[in-house]
């Protein structure tokens, strides 16, 4: 098994994503749709940098809203070069618990000012070098991520800076898998990221995520054990792909 521990390296050799690129995700218990979460992805600038905006979005659908509505908002300013965050807001309602956080980076510092707004508080917390947000990590990887070298059993650590702190993000690879989707058979590779247990996850292994394998990198699948039961969330849509997305032919 190998640990690799993430740093930014400058410019990916390939780009995964850019200006554009869009992903709708049906969440849902079984035959049952619990909700709708999107990404997409923008240019910006911020602070007089150029950036990638990400938003991610999810809510909650019909009976599922009224037993457990949830109302997610996550953005990201991703540096285009160094594929490092410069600003992460997280605005959330899970069933009545609520967050309103904005963070920005600053690097060079290596300081992390987080602007809590439900609390009405601002602090200034130390921070790593090369730490992500909660949704910069994801396209880090995408990019930074040699997916030819993976063995089974490779484990990356990277730092994840979230609320009020660092967190270690650990991702682990089981493999691969050619998967039947709505768009034809799409060969996989097969992550589990370590999660925090208690709150939403029964353990720290209750998610899985299929990515595509190919240059795309995009999640195709995510199966998670809740406190509450087991959810997916599966790729319905997509558009603004940086690559051929890859499909085996019948």
């Amino acid at each position: 098994m190998l640990v690799l521990l993430f740093t930014v390296t400058g410019i990916a050799q390939e780009r995964a994503y850019g200006n554009g690129e869009w992903f709708k995700f049906r969440v849902h218990y079984g035959l049952i749709t619990a909700g709708y979460a999107t990404l997409k992805v923008d240019d910006a600038f911020v602070n007089g940098k150029e950036v990638y905006h990400v938003q991610g979005e999810g809510h909650t659908t019909g009976i599922t809203s009224w037993v457990f509505g949830v109302d997610d908002y996550y953005q990201s300013y991703i540096d285009k070069t160094k594929d490092i965050p410069y600003r992460f807001i997280r605005k959330i309602d899970e069933g009545g618990y609520k967050k309103d956080i904005q963070i920005d980076f600053d690097h060079e510092s290596q300081i992390a000012i987080v602007n809590n707004k439900k609390h009405k508080t601002t602090q200034e917390i130390s921070l790593p070098d090369n730490a992500q947000d909660m949704v910069s990590s994801f396209y880090y990887l995408r990019n930074q991520l040699d997916i030819t070298n993976l063995s089974e059993g490779d484990v990356l650590d990277m730092n994840m800076f979230f609320d009020g702190g660092t967190h270690k993000f650990r991702l682990k690879f089981l493999g691969r898998e050619t998967l039947d989707t709505p768009f034809g058979r799409v060969p996989t590779l097969i992550f589990r990221p370590y999660v925090e247990s208690g709150r939403v996850f029964k353990k720290e292994e209750s998610v899985t995520v299929w990515v595509t394998d190919d240059k795309n990198k995009i999640p195709i699948l995510i199966k998670a054990d809740l406190m509450v039961g087991s959810l997916k969330a599966t790729l319905t849509e997509y558009k603004g792909l940086k690559h051929q997305f890859k499909i085996i032919p019948e």
